[in-house]
């Protein structure tokens, strides 16, 4: 009987050891599923290079969502203007920045969120370029931020700060229309705005502004966009006007209700 005994106790297993057995195996399978999938995903995802999408890509998506108003043969409509001599910059400036497609017809068309994936309007600009030519993309020189600061400053405040404010915080126009603020605008878009004179913004074409003319310009925002205020309130960055109205409510008003308290004391 002792000897059954002790032979069963040395044929018992440990728990712990069956616990090991189990995590070994989830570890092995899960290991061999993960290796599984990754290869399956290797072979039947396609690459960078074969998702592009091409100019036919974004002819479809012109006419699904722009040709509304544009026309499917991109010369407008009572709803939109022409697109021809817009080229692909105008193209990418209006649909990544959300202001096209428009919500609604008005007096400008507003910043949005964007719609569309940057592959996707990359391809309705090739395809607008295709058909109706314009103003292209840029070399890397005029947007690397690398011009004279001095020289772009003084060209942004003869052409642009009447509209946009010396501090391109922008400001209201005529009509419900306004110039936006351009404080926080990619070197790309401050560009194209210039090429393309979207809205109510005038084209600056090269006998206006030549490439070096905008680079300056391009390159004094980039820095303006970099510096922090020296100190005090900011008040929206809108000068002096701002800055005396602050001054005449609560400077002068404060002014007015301490003499108003020390003539009650007073009295």
């Amino acid at each position: 009987m002792a000897r059954e005994k002790k032979r069963r106790s040395h044929g018992r297993r440990s728990p712990l050891a069956a616990a090991a057995l189990i995590g070994i195996g989830l570890v092995l399978s899960g290991g061999i599923y993960a290796g599984a999938s990754a290869a399956v995903a290797a072979t039947s995802q396609p690459t960078a290079a074969e998702t592009s999408l091409t100019a036919e890509d974004g002819e479809k998506l012109f006419q699904a969502n722009c040709a509304t108003c544009h026309g499917l043969d991109l010369q407008g409509t009572d709803d939109g203007p022409s697109l021809y001599g817009v080229g692909a910059l105008a193209v990418e400036f209006q649909v990544s920045t959300g202001r096209m497609p428009m919500a609604a017809q008005g007096p400008q068309a507003d910043q949005k969120p964007v719609q569309f994936t940057e592959e996707q309007i990359l391809a309705m600009a090739e395809y607008v370029q295709s058909v109706a030519p314009g103003p292209d993309f840029p070399s890397d020189h005029v947007l690397d931020g690398e011009g004279d600061l001095a020289r772009g400053a003084e060209l942004f405040r003869i052409n642009c700060a009447m509209c946009h404010n010396v501090a391109a915080a922008g400001g209201a126009l005529t009509q419900g229309k306004w110039a936006p603020d351009i404080q926080d605008t990619s070197a790309l878009h401050i560009y194209a705005a210039m090429v393309t004179g979207p809205q109510n913004m005038p084209v600056f074409n090269n006998m206006n502004l030549t490439p070096e003319d905008k680079r300056d310009i391009i390159s004094a925002l980039l820095y303006q966009q970099e510096q922090q205020a020296p100190g005090g309130f900011t008040i929206g960055s809108l000068g002096p006007v701002a800055e005396g109205l602050f001054v005449w409510i609560f400077g002068i008003g404060g002014l007015v209700a301490i003499t108003v308290w020390i003539t009650a004391k007073s009295n």
